[in-house]
C-alpha cells in the first residue's frame, strides 16, 4: 500500500527539516511526503529540495489558508492509497509506517489515529507539556488512548483517512478551530470505521514554553464550542471540567481571602491533586524536574482551556453572538 503523508507547514523550516530527517529513516519505503508551504514568509523550500535525494518528496507553495485547507491540497495531489497527516512539529518514530501497514492489514480501519509522546531530545518544558496532553488527570486523559470516553476522534497531529474516506466524505469543512474534529465526526455519520492505533506513536514537540501553551490552548477552549455550534450532541460533560476546574481555582483564591474553614478544605483538595500530578509525572517521566513542571503545565492547560470554554461558551451560546 502506498501512503501519502500530508504535511503543512507555516513558517517553520527548523521544524520540518527535523520531521523529515526521521522520515528517511523508516523502515517501511512505499510512501510519498507533500509538504505544502502556507503562505510562509520564512519558507522551506530549500531545505525540502535538499531530501529529493533520500525520500518521494514533492514541494508546493500556496496563499496562507490555514491548516485543513491546506491538508485538502495535498489531498487532491497525493498519489497514495491512504493519506496520512502529521503537524510540522512531529518527529515520527521509523517503524511508524511499518506498524500502520501491518495494522491495517490485519484490522481495517478505514481512518485512523495515532498517540502522541516526548522524545528523549525534548526540553523539560516540552517534556512537561507533553505529559499535562496525555495524562489521566487532565483533559488528555480523554484523548488518544483506548478507555476514552465515547467515540474516538483522531487528532490531526497523527491521523490517516483512506483515499475512499476522501472520494466519499471530502476533505475538511473549516480550516481551524476543532477543524480535525469536525472530520472525523462526519467520517463516523458517514458510516466509515474509525479506530486507534495505540503502536502508531509520533513524537509532538507542541509548545516550547508556557505562553505560547497557553495561547494554543485557550484557543482549544474555544475551538470546542466552535464544534458545538456544528454538532451540538458532540458537547459532553467532561468538556466543562476546565472550566469547572479553572472556578474553583478562583473560588479557591477567594475563600483564602474571606473564609478560613472553607479555604482549608479547597486548600486541601487542590494540595492532594497537585500531589497526584507531581508522582504521576515524576513516575512517568523519572525526573523531578519534569514532575515540578508538570504541574505547571496541568494547570496551565486547564485554565487556559477552562477560560476560552467560558468565554465562547458566553458569547456564542448564552449570547447568541456569531
Amino acid at each position: 500500500m502506498l501512503f501519502s503523508a500530508i504535511i503543512p507547514l507555516y513558517n517553520r523550516p527548523q521544524e520540518i527539516k527535523e520531521l523529515l530527517e526521521t522520515l528517511t529513516m523508516q523502515t517501511y519505503k512505499n510512501f510519498e511526503v507533500l509538504v505544502i508551504e502556507d503562505g510562509s514568509k520564512d519558507d522551506a523550500e530549500e531545505i525540502v529540495k535538499s531530501f529529493a535525494g533520500k525520500l518521494d518528496v514533492r514541494y508546493f507553495k500556496k496563499q496562507n489558508e490555514g491548516q485543513g485547507f491546506t491538508r485538502n491540497f495535498g489531498f487532491e495531489r497525493a498519489k497514495g492509497d491512504y493519506f496520512v497527516i502529521f503537524d510540522s512539529d512531529c518527529l515520527i518514530p521509523e517503524n511508524y509506517f511499518e506498524t500502520v501497514n501491518d495494522y491495517l492489514k490485519t484490522n481495517w480501519l478505514d481512518a485512523y489515529g495515532g498517540p502522541d509522546d516526548s522524545h528523549p531530545s525534548f526540553t523539560p518544558v516540552q517534556k512537561a507539556i507533553s505529559y499535562s496532553m496525555t495524562s489521566p488527570f487532565t483533559t488528555g486523559g480523554i484523548r488518544g488512548n483506548k478507555k476514552a470516553l465515547g467515540q474516538f476522534h483522531p487528532r490531526s497531529f497523527n491521523m490517516g483517512v483512506s483515499r475512499k474516506v476522501w472520494e466519499t466524505v471530502g476533505g475538511f469543512k473549516i480550516t481551524r478551530s476543532a477543524e480535525d474534529l469536525e472530520y472525523s465526526i462526519r467520517i463516523h455519520t458517514a458510516g466509515f470505521k474509525i479506530g486507534l492505533i495505540p503502536d502508531a506513536k509520533v513524537y509532538h514537540k507542541r509548545r516550547t514554553n508556557f505562553k505560547q501553551f497557553f495561547k494554543q490552548i485557550h484557543f482549544f477552549g474555544r475551538a470546542r464550542i466552535n464544534l458545538y455550534k456544528f454538532f451540538p450532541n458532540e458537547l459532553k460533560w467532561m468538556h466543562f471540567f476546565p472550566a469547572v476546574f479553572t472556578l474553583g481555582v478562583i473560588f479557591t483564591l477567594i475563600a483564602n481571602l474571606f473564609w478560613g474553614w472553607v479555604a482549608e478544605v479547597c486548600d486541601a483538595f487542590l494540595a492532594l491533586y497537585i500531589l497526584l500530578i507531581f508522582f504521576h509525572a515524576w513516575l512517568k517521566n523519572k525526573s523531578l524536574k519534569v514532575a515540578l513542571l508538570g504541574v505547571i503545565a496541568a494547570f496551565t492547560q486547564l485554565i487556559a482551556y477552562g477560560l476560552g470554554f467560558m468565554q465562547d461558551f458566553w458569547k456564542r451560546v448564552v449570547l447568541k453572538r456569531s
